[in-house]
């Protein structure tokens, strides 16, 4: 057992118990004594304790009367209750108090030792077995890897990393979070490698191992769920990754079951202009282009690039012969989602209504532009943290439990994710070349071949050309395009933000949940 356990015990008979204590110390706690409540109130008071034994019954102050003014003093420590009495009443009053535990009298060594690992120990404990299991699963993982020839194969291996990320952000080995880090990092790698290789089959020579993608999405995963319920809300939240998913998910449990926790592969660009609206017409981006140019404007040209998504989904409805009632709501700003709810019927009374939040797209750009959300967002795991602060008290939360009550199915999925980028490339393009920092467009652009996935005639890839010699450039992993023109000021700008348009798992690899209403 570990050493220097702090541990307070309150009895009336403690005399009784000097055995027990013996024990204790013996393990190498810190074991002070008390016999009765008064006394315990000043010594929690005086000194902070790992953990608080608490008789029930005592003359003067009572175990239930004393454990309120502990826990107003120390909130966060946690009291174990002792007790002669498995009454229902009294364990209610106690559990009613915040116990964290309780034993029944006559007490045995063994159970004060299992007190003792489980209330003060047990993260360690468990932070080591998690530690010591992603050692054993390290050499699987880079088999997988290795071996990875399918998107799916790919999907399993982002799953098991973000699982692994999750469960190892509170280990306090940080060397084998470096371990993890840069096995991703090794993993990204390769899969950048396997998208190159395959990313213009899947978009020209459709067979079994392609994977669903961005304009596929519609008439593959969403409409048959349409077709299958009565009432489907679609949730496209920009930005959202699938590792933001797993950290909001639990929150949800009592309002839907998981009916499906899949992936789909998001097209390049992986930037809104490109994916979303590919996801609403059901068409790739130089498709748009040619069928509807008034509703498609290239990069270098001026306006809002995602004007038509209702149009684009009105108009793929209507060639699939679907009728449903419909309707569709952009919410930008927060206070948009307030009124949605204000406004909640429209959106009962529809067969198949669609919700697009922007909250996450606007915060990853105000972490890029705002030092106080940059310090609050340092990592990955702080990323996380700060979505299910944020998703805990959203408008968007509310409104998933009212839609979970009018038993509603909900999709919820994204149009791509994004990467928090550390590696500048440089290029040098000219004044029509695209801004973004993970992809670039335009006719002069210089880079090494060698640092890019390059795409020199873009309707390879069904991409529009802003003119005949026009072509793209996609940046891998962790990688982010600057300008030999202040380079430095703007690495200095732009590194450890997070962005989107290239080729990673967290960008490509899109969370597609299916969640079932429990009432």
């Amino acid at each position: 057992m570990n050493t220097a356990a702090k541990i307070l015990w309150v009895d009336d008979e403690i005399e009784l118990l000097k055995p027990h204590i013996l024990t204790l110390r013996n393990r190498g706690c810190d074991v002070d004594t008390c016999n009765n409540g008064y006394d315990a109130i000043d010594m929690v008071t005086d000194k902070a304790y790992d953990m608080i034994i608490l008789d029930e019954m005592m003359p003067g102050m009572t175990g239930l009367e004393t454990l309120p003014l502990i826990k107003d003093i120390r909130p966060t420590t946690p009291v174990i209750m002792v007790t002669k009495s498995e009454e229902e009443d009294i364990m209610d009053k106690a559990i009613g108090s915040k116990i964290a535990d309780y034993i029944i009298k006559p007490i045995n060594p063994s159970q004060i030792l299992l007190l003792v690992k489980k209330h003060i120990h047990s993260r360690q404990l468990v932070s080591e077995q998690t530690t010591a299991d992603y050692r054993a699963e390290f050499g699987r993982i880079s088999q997988m890897v290795d071996n990875a020839s399918s998107f799916n194969q790919w999907l399993g291996i982002y799953r098991k990393l973000v699982g692994w990320e999750i469960e190892l952000s509170q280990s306090n080995d940080q060397s084998i979070r470096e371990v993890l880090q840069y096995q991703k990092n090794e993993a990204n790698q390769a899969f950048c490698r396997f998208v190159c290789r395959n990313y213009s089959k899947w978009i020209n020579e459709r067979d079994e191992q392609t994977p669903t993608m961005s304009h596929t999405l519609m008439r593959s995963k969403i409409l048959p769920v349409v077709d299958a319920n009565t009432k489907t809300t679609l949730l496209l939240i920009d930005n959202f990754r699938y590792d933001q998913w797993r950290a909001v998910s639990d929150m949800l449990r009592g309002y839907f079951d998981v009916q499906s926790d899949e992936c789909y592969c998001a097209i390049l660009p992986t930037a809104t202009q490109y994916a979303r609206n590919a996801i609403f017409a059901g068409l790739m981006p130089l498709a748009i282009d040619r069928l509807m140019p008034d509703k498609w404007l290239n990069d270098n040209e001026e306006g809002g690039k995602n004007m038509y998504e209702e149009q684009f989904l009105r108009r793929q409805l209507q060639q699939m012969g679907k009728e449903y009632r419909l309707t569709f709501d952009k919410l930008v700003r927060p206070e948009a989602g307030r009124k949605l709810i204000d406004n909640i019927q429209r959106v009962y009374n529809a067969d198949f209504s669609v919700i697009v939040y922007n909250f996450l797209d606007i915060l990853s750009h105000a972490r890029t532009e705002t030092e106080i959300i940059r310090q609050l967002t340092e990592d990955d795991a702080s990323f996380r943290s700060l979505t299910r602060s944020w998703f805990e008290h959203s408008e968007l939360f509310d409104l998933l439990k009212l839609l979970s009550e009018r038993g509603h199915t909900v999709i919820i999925t994204s149009d791509h994710g994004t990467v928090r980028v550390d590696n500048p490339v440089r290029v040098q393009g000219d004044r029509e070349t695209s801004a973004n920092l993970r992809y670039k467009t335009g006719r002069n652009l210089a880079y090494n071949y060698k640092e890019v996935f390059e795409v020199t005639k873009p309707e390879q890839i069904q991409l529009p050309s802003g003119n005949i010699t026009s072509s793209y450039i996609f940046a891998y992993n962790h990688d982010f395009f600057v300008y030999n023109n202040d380079a430095n000021r703007h690495i200095r700008y732009y590194r450890d933000t997070y962005q989107h348009g290239g080729i990673s798992m967290e960008e490509m690899i899109v969370p597609f949940i299916v969640l079932q209403p429990k009432h």
